[in-house]
């Protein structure tokens, strides 16, 4: 049943009393608005209304969880701080005798968010708070980029992820339980007792290649087994579903070699799983030398107010900019604006981005990202004058050629321009610009050749590097972001990931919101409450 704050003060009430925190502090400003940030009835259809136990009042859960990601602690450590931390008293309005309550209501809590799909309560607000008080425009500039985080499953090798594979996947067949198993061949007697009554690696030498080659062998067979087992509930969704994360595992790391006999694959997999408790880790890249186990964290900030508009869990492997889309439709969605413009680094200043965002009706969007510099500018397709109208491109040196049609994209055409030979070998720049050993310079334009051109170009004026400069503010606020911890995910699961970003994002507005107050000299109370009234009045009809 849902719980709800007593409106009655208390005489211990940490706030009533002289105390030592300074007021320009985090928790001083959020004791001004705590009232009116979180109210139960925001909640109520997470929990039942007149039967059950009360809970622990949501409001209070709210704020925990705010001040929880404001601390970067634990659950258990978060309740502590609600017992013995007067600042945490102070920004909760709780009395000083107040007891705590156990750690797993925040786990529960969380729970209740994602399962409705609330987990965007406390982000939205403060986004409404932004935009009531004038700080967010109608129409925004977004600046947008991805940082890495380290996810929350261990990486695991081979033998492990087949090993606890199919452990879960008996599991998940019902095994676990005595009724389950009376009556099972002998075979699947061994597998239950192998993966199910123990959890742990096989006694062998793992120093030893030969002992190690015999154990995969035994590894691989019993996974067959089981998904053979599987195979008979596949109208069990759970069981489907852990049935493919087993045979990607084989797919991923093993291979076959001459004699039938399976072998680890040499390399690694693209999309390879790295872990069975936590299935969507995966390798990423943020630059050549630097490999991460986990997924990527995009954060898009309007530049003016400096306010996180939009942050993201996302896939670790690809390029930061594919998503820049859904980005852009959950910013005008859940903002209410209309984004005008998107200031990012080169990774979202693809061909299908930069024609998107030309083509995008209504509204077109100025994407203003740099492309990659040629190493060898003097022959780099940019020297080539391509007309995509006459269909002709004309080489540094001033010689001219027609072109063919490519392959087409759907909607789209490509071209080639070929130079003849003996044409290019008359050519003082013969050896940098023609790498065949037969035939002269190819220059192949892309589906998105008129975006990219247009691109370079505007690329080399002042105007553009005045506009680009602004991007930096957005790794400023990664840097905060990652200051309150959001490089270590703490949970398992996209919903939770996900609720840690938002709540993180929160809290670093609420911090913005608080210097934004300040600079335009609002009382904190006035400049929350125009925005809860709405939101409120919704709640309790």
């Amino acid at each position: 049943m849902l719980g709800r704050r007593k409106a009655q003060r208390s005489l211990f009430e940490a706030q009533t009393w002289p105390h030592p925190i300074p007021s320009d502090s985090f928790y001083a400003r959020m004791a001004a608005v705590n009232e009116i940030l979180f109210r139960d009835e925001d909640l109520a259809e997470m929990y039942c209304l007149d039967n059950g136990r009360p809970s622990e009042p949501p409001s209070l859960l709210s704020g925990v969880t705010l001040l929880q990601f404001y601390d970067n602690v634990s659950d258990e450590e978060a309740v502590e701080r609600t017992r013995f931390d007067l600042r945490w008293k102070v920004a909760l309005n709780l009395p000083l005798d107040f007891g705590g309550f156990d750690p797993s209501c925040l786990s529960y809590f969380r729970k209740r968010l994602v399962q409705p799909q609330e987990e965007r309560y406390a982000f939205d607000r403060l986004i409404t708070v932004g935009r009531t008080a004038g700080f967010l425009p109608d129409k925004v500039t977004l600046l947008t980029d991805t940082t890495w985080a380290k996810g929350a499953g261990a990486v695991q090798d081979t033998y492990t992820l087949i090993r606890k594979g199919v452990r879960k996947l008996l599991r998940q067949m019902g095994y676990a339980l005595p009724s389950k198993r009376r009556g099972l061949a002998p075979e699947v007697q061994r597998l239950l007792a192998t993966y199910l009554d123990q959890d742990r690696k096989a006694n062998i030498d793992w120093t030893h290649p030969s002992q190690r080659v015999e154990q995969l062998k035994v590894l691989v067979h019993d996974a067959e087994a089981t998904l053979e087992l599987a195979a008979e509930q596949t109208d069990d969704a759970e069981v489907r579903s852990t049935g493919w994360l087993l045979t990607k595992i084989l797919g991923d790391d093993v291979v076959t070699d001459e004699h039938g006999d399976p072998q680890l694959r040499e390399g690694t997999a693209p999309d390879r799983i790295l872990s069975v408790t936590e299935p969507d880790m995966r390798y990423g890249h943020k630059s050549k030398a630097f490999r991460f186990e986990g997924s990527k964290v995009e954060v898009a900030t309007e530049p003016t107010s400096e306010l996180i508009v939009d942050i993201a869990d996302v896939p670790a492997p690809g390029s930061d900019g594919q998503y820049l889309a859904a980005t852009v439709a959950r910013v005008e969605q859940h903002a209410g604006v209309e984004v005008e413009r998107v200031i990012a680094d080169g990774a979202f200043g693809s061909g299908p981005n930069r024609a998107w965002c030309a083509e995008r009706e209504p509204h077109p969007i100025d994407l203003v990202a740099p492309l990659a510099q040629p190493s060898d500018p003097s022959v780099h397709k940019s020297a080539f004058q391509i007309d995509l109208t006459a269909h002709q491109a004309t080489c540094p040196q001033g010689h001219t050629v027609a072109g063919r049609a490519g392959p087409e994209e759907p909607g789209r055409s490509t071209w080639l321009f070929p130079f003849r030979r003996e044409v290019c070998q008359a050519c003082p720049l013969f050896t940098q610009c023609v790498h065949s050993q037969t035939t002269g310079r190819t220059v192949r334009t892309t589906p998105y050749e008129n975006y990219l051109q247009t691109a370079r170009r505007r690329q080399g004026t002042a105007e553009f590097q005045e506009i680009y400069r602004t991007r930096a503010r957005v790794e400023r606020k990664q840097a905060e972001l990652v200051r309150h911890g959001i490089r270590r995910t703490r949970y398992v699961g996209q919903a939770k990931r996900q609720l840690q970003r938002l709540w993180t994002g929160a809290v670093v507005n609420l911090k913005r919101l608080f210097t934004l107050g300040q600079k335009a000299g609002q009382d904190l109370r006035a400049l929350f409450a125009p925005a809860m009234r709405p939101a409120i009045a919704v709640a309790t009809r």
